[in-house]
């Protein structure tokens, strides 16, 4: 049975602490209809008006050998300060007044153009934290894929949870086991701002449409200020250059022995709240290859690794070595290949 809940802070928990009268809790319980990833991720205030300053250790002290009459060798622990930037998403919804009151129920009209800003949102999020890189759009927050982006010890120490699908060209895709914590991995919003997306309901509004003409509307405004630390990088591990053209022919990527080999690059699975992401082209291969096993090319006897349903809080889900799988369509079909 996969295990979903643990101490660090979800939106749902960061909800029930800012907003008593529900109306934050209200929006959060609609982002996890439209993102998983919202059920995972813990979230922390930053330290800092427009993100977070995190402490890394790069080395553990040593002790010395010694014998009678000598000394030993002081040694101590080293770490270095980095410090992530979140960005600021926002948009605004503009209904026309009376296209809102027409069916008596401007509530639920309302609601349902909400649903769609809430989605796509949610959508941006979740490619950002993929794929953002401050790099080429600094607006914006660094993402997962700009610091597991190498094959190379020598280029960073995140290559060790890199582990290579044996793709090439430029239809990849990734799986990403994370395992969220508040010492491994978390996202952040700014000190001093609320956890998640806020939406303000601005009421009736002189609107302009496109000719600069006036009418009469109802203005949603939608801001969601968020960014990502990873604070502990063996925390993460990315199973890239999986060749999505090979996974329906003859010699696709074993995508079991992949999971299992990322399953052990993790220190400690219980000092974190770990989830598997992948898009829903790869979840299907998946269950193929676990559910037929041999009978797929080039892959290994995995017919005693099922789908496995799980079930908390009510909910059901698919799981992997006992961690949840969640479908996340922003990752990408078409990532270039990783040396």
């Amino acid at each position: 049975m996969a295990t979903l809940s643990v101490t660090n802070p979800t939106l749902a928990d960061w909800s029930k602490v800012l907003d008593p009268n529900g109306s934050i809790a209200q929006v959060i319980g609609l982002l996890s209809q439209m993102n998983e990833i919202t059920d995972d991720m813990v979230w922390n205030e930053g330290n800092l008006p427009t993100g977070h300053r995190t402490s890394v250790q790069t080395s553990l002290p040593t002790g010395t050998w010694r014998r009678f009459n000598e000394g030993i060798v002081p040694t101590k622990s080293t770490s270095t300060q980095i410090t992530d930037s979140c960005g600021m998403l926002e948009t605004y919804s503009e209904i026309d007044k009376a296209l809102a009151d027409l069916n008596g129920n401007t509530a639920a009209y309302r609601l349902s153009e909400d649903r769609a800003f809430l989605e796509g949102l949610t959508q941006q999020l979740a490619g950002v934290l993929f794929y953002g890189n401050t790099a080429t759009n600094p607006e914006r927050f660094m993402g997962f894929s700009p610091r597991y982006n190498t094959t190379s010890t020598a280029t960073s120490q995140t290559a060790n949870n890199f582990i290579s699908g044996g793709g090439a060209g430029s239809d990849n895709t990734s799986i990403w086991l994370v395992g969220w914590g508040d010492l491994t991995v978390h996202g952040i919003f700014p000190k001093g701002s609320k956890a998640g997306l806020s939406m303000k309901d601005l009421g009736e509004q002189t609107l302009l449409d496109a000719a600069g003409n006036r009418y009469q509307g109802y203005r949603t405004h939608y801001k969601w200020d968020a960014g990502l630390t990873v604070r502990d990088w063996r925390y993460v591990v990315r199973i890239g250059n999986i060749d999505v053209s090979d996974l329906a022919g003859a010699t696709p990527a074993d995508l079991v022995k992949l999971m299992m080999r990322a399953m052990n690059k993790i220190p400690n699975i219980k000092m974190c709240k770990p989830a598997w992401y992948m898009n829903r082209t790869v979840k299907q291969w998946l269950d193929i290859q676990r559910n037929l096993g041999a009978a797929v090319s080039n892959t290994t006897n995995n017919s005693n690794i099922r789908r496995t349903l799980d079930e908390s809080d009510g909910r059901i889900f698919d799981s992997f070595g006992g961690i949840p799988i969640r479908k996340c369509d922003q990752i990408t079909l078409a990532e270039a290949t990783v040396s």
